[in-house]
């Protein structure tokens, strides 16, 4: 507990699994958190994510996980950034203090820029894969990324590490095939926006709008969290 106590652990993207993953270290006991997302909690958001209610919608997903935070554990420290990681944004962030980061983004960019920054920090990282359009919560499992299969998210992203000469990755992976979500133009969000004012990414800029159930970010979210736990205790704190 005490080695949980002392750990910082960054999380980018605090959504359907960060959501999960954040909720779970804090209430494992680690110390201080730093929370990296720029959205806002949206309707669309209620049905997988752990700090959407209907109180918050429209808050910044930062200000609602850093209160809920706070009511959770009294001395925990919480740092947040309305941010979207970025390579251009990537310097605003100092890897060497963290103990640990998570990656639960959702873009190839990001996710490699931010595994290029870990790396060369010496601070260990676990990367989500895809869970959107996914429904077996039962298949999500950690692995290097160069042992996966099956994930479109994870075979782009081994294609690029290789160009980086990145040679190992802990994520969060599932071989389940995503599903095509059917989109029904009538009750689409592309001709019902609905997302808060001020929203900075909308899901109607998608290519396509990704479907979720109430379960399956969660388990990724998790099954990510106690990985992290499980890391930093054997370690010591500094995993």
């Amino acid at each position: 507990m005490e080695c949980l106590h002392n750990a910082r652990v960054a999380v980018f993207g605090i959504g359907g699994v960060g959501g999960y993953t954040v909720e779970a270290l804090a209430r494992s006991g680690v110390g201080t958190l730093d929370l990296i997302d720029d959205d806002r909690v949206c309707l669309t958001n209620l049905n997988r994510q752990i700090f959407a209610l209907r109180s918050t919608v429209g808050q910044y997903k930062v200000d609602a996980a850093e209160a809920r935070l706070h009511d959770i554990s009294q001395n925990i420290q919480v740092h947040t950034y309305k941010t979207f990681y970025t390579p251009d944004t990537a310097e605003q962030f100092d890897f060497t203090q963290y103990d640990y980061v998570v990656d639960a983004v959702d873009t190839v960019t990001a996710k490699l820029a931010m595994v290029e920054q870990a790396q060369a920090a010496g601070t260990p990282i676990i990367s989500a894969m895809g869970a959107g359009n996914k429904m077996d919560a039962s298949a999500f499992q950690v692995a290097d990324i160069f042992e996966t299969s099956v994930d479109p998210l994870a075979r782009v992203m081994r294609h690029e590490l290789r160009k980086r000469g990145i040679k190992k990755l802990k994520v969060a992976y599932s071989r389940e095939k995503p599903l095509e979500p059917v989109e029904d133009m009538a009750i689409s969000c592309r001709s019902h926006c609905i997302c808060p004012p001020g929203t900075a990414r909308k899901c109607t800029q998608r290519r396509a709008i990704p479907g979720s159930n109430a379960f399956v970010p969660a388990a990724a979210g998790l099954m990510i969290a106690g990985e992290v736990v499980r890391d930093l205790v054997s370690a010591g704190g500094k995993a």
